[in-house]
Formats: structure tokens, C-alpha cells, sequence
């Protein structure tokens, strides 16, 4: 064998990374089916269904559209939209993803009211209160936040967000990112008064990347009427038709919608949404348990905001969690997250959302723990005892 040959691997690998997720073999079958006419009465009938199981998603009765791309072209939606150029936008440095939307917004022509912050923290709701009420002339059009921050695993509390812009008595629009959050962590577009939902197909909906999501108002729809940023892709009213006519404007990712339809029944239909909640609860639990077992810490430093979609963990100073990422991958045939932005090489993040099991859990955090001690990073033995305990009593 050559020097540089990549041994040979059995069994499959641990992609353990939060997102894009493991895609189950049923959806990947449903993706493979023959491409069908998508402007045929078959495929009418199949895209009116998943606009529908979408609302359901994102609990919503409002309108729901879809596009053929990543979560990014969803922001760029949400934000296009709505807005003219010179708006002034509240945006929150809760870590590398709500970074990159406030980039996309300053790129678009808005301005952008940032508000610092340490990655370890979600939005602060008194903040967002503050902020709205020293704005009487109403400057402030939108408040952006992300719900799940994919880079961190800190939730931000939209219900007490929507409650300081209403004690604020702020017209403005509330966009939250649900990218890493829907279909793993509860969201309720209409009853947490959401104007727009941003979501994206490869985490919680189990799906390779390649579809994004808006759930939007009436109050975000009545605003597009006087919105001037460019658009012409992401326009919503040419979208608008599709829950009613099945037929979208463009060519649709049309066999990624035979998937959706599959993992919408899944989610829906088998499991229930609720229990899908869940199980993400439990499963962030017990990785956390086996964290504090490891005697580590959580990056999340709020215990209401801990995530259920992943787990930021912090590296012991002098210890590279990239060098630690590297040894599980080569050992055990693994991936982990890897840190982004600031944190690079500071924490390794371990997703537990998607199609994802107890055991498949068990399994991410022995590797995790072998990993720990092949790697030379100090820590407690026991991390995987605790949370096999937890998910035992739980």
C-alpha cells in the first residue's frame, strides 16, 4: 500500500457536525425518485403539500415560501423584501452567523444598529427594549435576531424579545433566524408574533442543503408593497401563488421537494412535532451532562439558553480543538464542528439534531471522550456514563 493511501474504513461514518445533518435513507430514496414535468398537475399536488407541511413547521397560518437555496438566500429574502435602502436595522452579535447576516445587510444598502456582545450569550431582551424606546421617530424599520446560533448553541428567547418590542410599542418588524432551531427546538412563527422566519433545509428537516425558507407576516407582507431594495430572485410575490397553485416562478429544486415531502411526514405525521422537541431536548441534556462529567464547560454561559441542537464545548486553555477534531476524524472516522470566527480552535461543537438517536448519541460521545484521552486534553473520565444515566432515567 502507498504511503499516502487512506485506510480503508468500515461501518459508516459519524457526521456529527450541526448541519448539514445525516439525511435518512428513506428521504435520500424519495430524492432519487424519477424527475417529474414541474409544471405537470403531479408536481402541483406535491408542492402545494409542502408549503402546507411548512406551515405547520413553523406553526404558522400565514404564508410560507420556498426557495432553491441555501439559508443565506433566506436572509436576503427576508431582508429584500421589506426594506429600502438607508433603513436602519437592530442586529446582535451573538456569534459568527448573526455576524454574516449584518455583513449581508450592510452590503444591501442598509444601516445597522450592532450591538456588541461575547458569543456566550443570546439577545438580551432588555436590550432590545432600550434600543426601540430611544427611538421615537420609529428610524429603527426591522429588529434581526437568530434564534439558534449555529456557531455557539445559544438560543435567544423570541417570546421575551417580541414582548420588550411591544412594551416598546415599536412598529418595527421582528425576522429571526430559525436555520438551526426549526424542526428541532419549538418555534412558533405566529403565536411569538414573528414577522419573518428564516429557515433552511439541511439540519432539523433533514435534508442536504439546497432549499430555503420564508415564513411571513401580513404585517412583512404589507411591507413589501413599499420595500425598494433590488430583487428580482427572492421577490415574495412571485412566490406568492405557489400554496395555491403548486407552480413556482423559476424551476424549483424539484427532487429536494420529493425529500421534503418525505421528511415532513416523518416529523408530522410518525413522530409529532412535540415529540421530536423532545427527543432534542433530551438528547442536549445528556450532552451536556457528559460535558460537565468530562469536567469542561459548556460555551453557553445562561442555562435558559442552552441549546438543543448542539453543543458548543470549550477547550481547556493551551489545548487546539482543531488538533483535537483532526485525531477523532483520523481515530474514529467522526466529524465534529469546528470552531468559527473568534472562537476557532476554542471550541468543538457536537451536533445532536436531525435523524438522530440515543444510541447514535452514545456513540458521538465515546468518540468524543477516546478522543479527549488519545488527544492528551485534560479531563474526567465518566462523561459518557453520566449522560448514558440520563437518557436512562430519562
Amino acid at each position: 500500500m502507498k504511503a499516502n493511501t487512506p485506510a480503508a474504513r468500515s461501518g459508516r461514518h459519524f457526521l456529527q457536525i450541526p448541519g448539514p445533518t445525516n439525511v435518512p435513507d428513506r428521504v435520500l430514496q424519495a430524492i432519487a425518485m424519477p424527475t417529474i414535468d414541474h409544471r405537470g398537475p403531479e408536481f402541483a399536488e406535491l408542492a402545494k403539500e409542502v408549503v402546507a407541511g411548512m406551515k405547520r413547521v413553523f406553526q404558522t397560518q400565514a404564508r410560507v415560501v420556498i426557495y432553491p437555496s441555501s439559508g443565506t438566500g433566506a436572509w436576503e429574502a427576508a431582508l429584500s423584501n421589506t426594506l429600502a435602502p438607508g433603513d436602519r436595522v437592530l442586529m446582535f452579535e451573538t456569534g459568527h452567523f448573526a455576524s454574516l447576516w449584518r455583513a449581508m445587510a450592510g452590503r444591501l444598502g442598509l444601516e445597522i444598529e450592532f450591538v456588541p456582545g461575547d458569543w456566550r450569550h443570546g439577545v438580551d431582551p432588555a436590550r432590545v427594549e432600550e434600543k426601540l424606546a430611544a427611538d421615537p421617530g420609529h428610524r429603527l424599520k426591522a429588529v434581526c435576531v437568530v434564534h439558534n446560533e449555529t456557531s455557539t448553541g445559544v438560543v435567544s428567547r423570541i417570546p421575551e424579545i417580541r414582548a420588550a418590542i411591544d412594551r416598546a410599542r415599536h412598529p418595527a418588524l421582528l425576522m429571526v433566524d430559525t436555520i438551526s432551531s426549526l424542526a428541532s427546538i419549538d418555534y412558533r412563527h405566529d403565536e411569538w408574533g414573528v414577522d419573518v422566519s428564516v429557515g433552511g433545509s439541511p439540519k432539523g428537516l433533514m435534508l442536504p442543503p439546497g432549499l430555503g425558507f420564508n415564513a411571513i407576516s401580513n404585517k412583512a407582507w404589507a411591507a413589501n408593497e413599499h420595500a425598494r431594495l433590488p430583487r428580482s430572485y427572492w421577490d415574495w410575490r412571485a412566490m406568492g401563488e405557489t400554496a395555491q397553485t403548486g407552480v413556482f416562478p423559476y424551476t424549483p429544486a424539484t427532487n429536494l421537494l420529493f425529500g421534503l415531502r418525505e421528511s415532513l411526514h416523518m416529523l408530522l405525521d410518525e413522530e409529532g412535532l412535540d415529540a421530536v422537541f423532545r427527543r432534542h431536548a433530551r438528547h442536549g441534556e445528556a450532552t451536556r451532562r457528559a460535558v460537565a462529567g468530562w469536567g469542561l464547560d459548556v460555551l453557553c454561559a445562561d442555562p435558559r439558553e442552552h441549546s438543543n441542537s448542539l453543543t458548543a464545548v470549550l477547550m481547556p486553555d493551551g489545548h487546539d480543538a482543531d488538533r483535537l477534531r483532526g485525531i477523532i476524524l483520523e481515530a474514529f472516522d467522526m466529524s465534529l464542528g469546528t470552531g468559527l470566527g473568534r472562537l476557532k480552535g476554542k471550541v468543538f461543537r457536537i451536533g445532536h439534531l436531525g435523524w438522530f438517536n440515543d444510541l447514535m448519541l452514545a456513540g458521538t460521545l465515546a468518540g468524543v471522550e477516546m478522543g479527549l484521552q488519545r488527544a492528551g486534553v485534560p479531563h474526567r473520565a465518566g462523561g459518557v456514563t453520566a449522560a448514558l444515566a440520563y437518557l436512562a432515567e430519562s
